[in-house]
């Protein structure tokens, strides 16, 4: 089944390329908030420098400079709305990340996409990745609701890299998802980067160990 207007996620800006997280670094550094800055994979709940020059190799993420102001991450990211009984959504309440803190989340499953993909590719993606240690691992489950699909842009700072302002263009379906309990539950992710090229770096960024999920009544989000 397509969506409409999927919109598939563009190819990363080749004009803004980085050969190493300390290039990337380096880049960013006067560009910031000092204050901002240091405290990437220091705060808890934050990412650092190697999870953003990972996102920026895989295409996940491009950073826009027009000099005049600090850089702006964009990216465009699934929002899965997941319906179960009697009118509940499924909701990450917050997630256990490699370095042991914890992160708040409290909102349906989401995750970034891929260059080229498009919003049903990257809704069964996620459900795989994020929901299948509780599901078998496929995405043969998954159901998207015809006419669900949404699309908005929202810009604020990320809560990930404090400091650095963000766009983020949220592609938003509903799905039912067949296999999930009914209470509360938690699922475990593999290493997101673990077919990339890119893989040597995986170890030094901070990334998602765990995941923690509920059913809320759908009027409360």
């Amino acid at each position: 089944m397509s969506l409409a207007n999927p919109n598939p996620n563009p190819n990363p800006n080749p004009n803004r390329r980085f050969t190493t997280p300390q290039s990337l670094s380096d880049w960013l550094k006067p560009r910031l908030p000092a204050d901002s800055f240091a405290s990437w994979g220091v705060k808890p709940g934050t990412k650092n420098v190697h999870n953003l020059f990972l996102e920026l190799s895989e295409g996940e993420t491009t950073l826009f400079d027009d000099d005049s102001a600090p850089p702006v991450r964009t990216l465009d990211v699934v929002i899965v709305r997941i319906i179960g009984s009697n009118n509940r959504i499924l909701i990450e309440s917050c997630q256990e990340l490699s370095d042991g803190s914890v992160r708040d989340r409290n909102r349906p499953l989401s995750e970034k996409m891929k260059p080229g993909e498009n919003p049903e590719a990257a809704a069964a993606r996620a459900v795989r990745e994020e929901l299948g240690s509780v599901i078998g691992g496929g995405d043969g489950g998954v159901r998207i609701v015809q006419d669900s699909y949404v699309k908005k842009v929202e810009e604020r700072v990320s809560v990930s890299y404090p400091g650095l302002p963000a766009r983020y263009v949220l592609h938003s379906v509903d799905a039912f998802v067949d296999g999930l309990p009914e209470g509360e539950f938690c699922t475990e992710e593999g290493a997101e980067y673990e077919d990339s090229d890119e893989n040597r770096l995986a170890d030094a960024a901070l990334s998602c160990r765990k995941h923690y999920w509920k059913w809320v009544d759908a009027n409360s989000i």
